[in-house]
């Protein structure tokens, strides 16, 4: 898959609630393409996953 599909499949993971696959998504097309909008997008989703969900972050 490209960058690009990887972002939108993380996006529609996103819209369901998914924020891990989600986070995985991002993940993997940012090491594709660094300059793709999931770098944005991570970044976004891992702000509200450290404002509302910090047991996430700490088992």
């Amino acid at each position: 898959m490209t960058a690009l599909e990887w972002y939108e499949q993380g996006n529609a993971l996103r819209k369901e609630s998914k924020w891990h696959e989600a986070i995985n998504c991002y993940i993997r097309a940012i090491e594709l393409d660094p300059d793709s909008p999931a770098v944005e997008a991570k970044r976004m989703l891992d702000d509200i996953m450290a404002f509302y969900c910090k047991d996430m972050y700490n088992p």
